[in-house]
C-alpha cells in the first residue's frame, strides 16, 4: 500500500527537522514544498508532501490520525 503524509510547520528549522526525520524513516518527497503567509500570526508556514510504500495491511484510520 502507498501511504501519503503532509508535513506542516512554521518556516523554521523545526520544519526541516521534521522533513529530514521522515526521509530518514523511508519516506520520499512528493512534489515541491509549499509556502504561505499566515497574516493572523504574521509568519510564514511550510508544507511538504511525502509518500511511503508499506506492506499491504488494512488501513487503520485511528492509528493514522495519532501517528503524526
Amino acid at each position: 500500500m502507498h501511504i501519503y503524509r503532509f508535513i506542516t510547520n512554521d518556516d523554521d528549522s523545526q520544519f526541516c527537522k521534521r522533513v529530514s526525520k521522515a526521509l530518514s524513516e523511508g519516506w520520499t518527497l512528493y512534489g515541491e514544498p509549499k509556502y504561505t503567509f499566515d497574516a493572523a500570526e504574521n509568519k510564514m508556514r511550510c508544507g511538504q508532501a511525502v509518500t511511503k510504500e508499506v506492506p499491504d495491511q488494512p488501513f487503520d484510520m485511528e492509528k493514522a490520525l495519532t501517528d503524526y
